[in-house]
């Protein structure tokens, strides 16, 4: 495996694109055409390519998909057929690709996983793409994970921060306030659970294989760090004191009963299903989760029972959220990388990425939409912690760390069960993540 030095542009500065787009004059306009966007339908005409987009499709993902198609199809004369790639299965089919099995020649990506499979060569540059036309908007620190040794490795089409989804209806009918502190979030948990059942989670936790976007944003919020890197080695800050406060704040939502005990290793997705079967208030997640709701609970759960609100700290105030996003790339073993790549340009213009983000409820990288965007009530959680987001540990062992490994949720499976004390815990894990991220 080859291990590639990651630029020293870092994701931790996402403030830059609220605050550039803070900058402008507000107004929308209309991007100019393009004389390069695309090559002509002769020279591509009868050609096809393969597109990878992950997760189930929904039905504003699935319209967005038919029609970027079609219009890939106007532009080029070439055919593409997309490949839904349920998430439980990604990784899978990514490591069979990158072994030399059938793979894509195009395909979403999380902007945390770029480093990963660039290290196994299984991304080809998209560096070409950045620096002409409309694409040149999107702002330099976007590309913080997707930069490797002066390469750009896949293209950000959709940022992604999260903010706590709650039942607007129960909090209404149960005369809740919105919590500002991470006490009144216990306290509208508990409330919720004492008039809607004990079977139903106050405030879901996440033990999960995305366990580390609610863990992570609550130790950022007392100022802990997963790893820094000092000199060429990872050096694991998980027993500092400020890391262990938010740690305790994350497994305190089981031991102080917001969450049951029997429900320790239910993602993301485990919760929405849930929610949409009126068992959970409040979790944290994406604006994307809005439309699978609605159609997972055949419309019992509508659009206006639902709102956001930012994850609050134990001190009040904003935590930091993470700072994901989706990329698009072109697949190394692509059959053929020029019209990959024709397909990536297409979908990173302003108006197919700016479509992207929105019908999935993601933030836009384009600058004046994300202002706009900032100014709507519904999405202005999402905005607010966008300013503040911070990323994970910029390595392409992260993935094992969190993950296949599993080291902070076993960390936190612990100490709910009363297997180890969090100080414990923490040794353990911190050791186990400098092993894994130091690996070569």
């Amino acid at each position: 495996m080859r291990i590639a030095k990651i630029t020293a542009t870092t994701v931790t500065t996402a403030a830059l694109a609220l605050g550039l787009a803070a900058c402008g004059s507000g107004e929308t306009t209309t991007p100019q055409p393009q004389a390069s966007a695309s090559a002509s339908g002769p020279k591509y005409a009868g050609q096809s390519i393969t597109v990878w987009r992950l997760g189930d499709p929904n039905e504003p993902s699935q319209k967005y998909m038919d029609d970027l198609v079609a219009e890939f199809k106007t532009q080029t004369g070439a055919n593409a057929t997309v490949q839904w790639i349920p998430w439980p299965q990604v990784n899978d089919k990514f490591t069979a690709a990158a072994a030399g099995g059938e793979g894509p020649d195009v395909t979403e990506i999380g902007n945390d996983q770029v480093p990963l499979w660039q290290s196994q060569d299984a991304l080809a540059p998209v560096t070409s793409i950045t620096s002409g036309g409309e694409h040149a908007q999107i702002p330099k620190n976007l590309f913080g994970l997707e930069t490797i040794d002066g390469e750009v490795y896949a293209m950000p089409w959709g940022a992604g921060t999260r903010a706590v989804m709650y039942r607007k209806d129960w909090f209404k009918d149960l005369k809740i306030e919105v919590p500002k502190t991470w006490d009144e979030v216990l306290a509208a948990a508990k409330k919720i659970q004492e008039e809607k059942g004990k079977d139903v989670d106050g405030f879901a936790f996440n033990g999960g294989s995305d366990a580390n976007h609610l863990l992570g944003a609550l130790a950022w919020s007392e100022g802990g760090e997963y790893a820094l890197k000092e000199g060429d080695k990872w050096v694991g800050k998980l027993t500092d004191p400020a890391f262990k406060t938010g740690f305790e704040t994350y497994t305190g939502i089981v031991t102080s009963g917001a969450s049951s005990k029997s429900r320790l290793t239910q993602n993301t997705t485990d919760i929405r299903t849930r929610f949409s079967n009126g068992k959970v208030g409040m979790y944290l997640t994406a604006s994307w989760d809005i439309a699978t709701i609605k159609e997972e609970s055949k419309g019992k759960v509508k659009e206006d029972q639902m709102a956001f609100f930012p994850l609050p700290s134990k001190a009040g105030g904003e935590t930091p959220a993470f700072f994901g996003g989706n990329d698009i790339t072109v697949w190394n073993d692509a059959k053929n990388k020029e019209l990959a790549l024709e397909f990536v340009k297409l979908a990173t213009s302003k108006k197919w990425a700016d479509r992207y983000a929105m019908d999935g409820g993601l933030l836009p990288v384009y600058p004046d939409t994300l202002a706009e965007l900032a100014k709507d009530p519904a999405q202005a959680p999402f905005a607010a912690a966008f300013a503040k987001a911070k990323a994970f540990p910029a390595d392409p062992q992260w993935t094992e760390a969190n993950e296949t490994k599993a080291v902070l949720q076993n960390a936190a499976r612990s100490v709910i069960e009363g297997k180890a004390t969090a100080d414990e815990a923490l040794a353990k894990a911190n050791k186990e993540l400098e092993d894994i991220l130091n690996q070569s």
